[in-house]
This record gives C-alpha cells, sequence and structure tokens, in this order.
C-alpha cells in the first residue's frame, strides 16, 4: 500500500525558491515511478497540471514545459521520499502541489495514470 504525504510547502515572493518533499509511509516506494501535479487556485473542476516525474530508479525524468530550467525532481528510495527542487518561483506557480505513486517505470504525464495521492501542500508566490 502506498501513503503519500506531501510537505514543504509555504508563502514566498517571486523569485523564491522552495523544496517540497513527498514521503511514501509504505514498504514499496522503489516499484513506482512518481510524477509532482499542481491545481491552480480557482479551477477545481480543472485537471491537475503535470510538473515533473521521476523514473523509478530516479534516473529518466520529465518535465513540463514551462517548468523546465527552475524544477528539478529527484528521489532518495532508501527515505521513501521524491523531492521538487522549485527556483525562480513566479506568481502562476501558485496552486496545491500534489505528488502522486505510478507503477509504470517512467513517467507519465497524464493525471489518470497514477492511482496513488497525497492530500497535498499549498505553495502560494506572490508578486
Amino acid at each position: 500500500q502506498v501513503t503519500l504525504t506531501e510537505s514543504g510547502g509555504g508563502l514566498v515572493q517571486a523569485g523564491a525558491s522552495l523544496r517540497l518533499s513527498c514521503t511514501d509511509s509504505g514498504r514499496t516506494f522503489s516499484s513506482y515511478s512518481m510524477g509532482w501535479f499542481r491545481q491552480a487556485p480557482g479551477k477545481p473542476g480543472k485537471e491537475r497540471e503535470f510538473v515533473a516525474g521521476i523514473s523509478k530508479s530516479g534516473g529518466p525524468t520529465m518535465y513540463a514545459d514551462s517548468m523546465k530550467g527552475r524544477f528539478t525532481i529527484s528521489r532518495d528510495n532508501a527515505k521513501n521520499t521524491v523531492y521538487l527542487q522549485m527556483n525562480n518561483l513566479k506568481p502562476e506557480d501558485t496552486g496545491v502541489y500534489y505528488c502522486a505513486a505510478d507503477p509504470e517505470e517512467c513517467c507519465s504525464f497524464i493525471y489518470h495514470s497514477y492511482p496513488f495521492w497525497g492530500q497535498g501542500t499549498q505553495v502560494t508566490v506572490s508578486s
């Protein structure tokens, strides 16, 4: 069973950095590729937006075009944790950030591919 818990969100100014963490309390973390998605404010009905994905081993990664060069996804399988380092944050990065687990190797950008989700952590970037 996969139980994901995100942390590290907060309120920051534009240009700042944040590092999000997502920890799995189970014992099968390395059996899943991981993804980060975000939900923009005021758009609860809109599908969550893919941010980044990483393979089971931590090798191959994938990013949404608007995050390339600013965000870095990584994982530590010994700690059952996946990270999202976010640099040069912009107001449009504001939203709830979710981590998700997928039993496939890597790295779907499709929301419905991921059967396991965390509860999300809020990121707010002020201008």
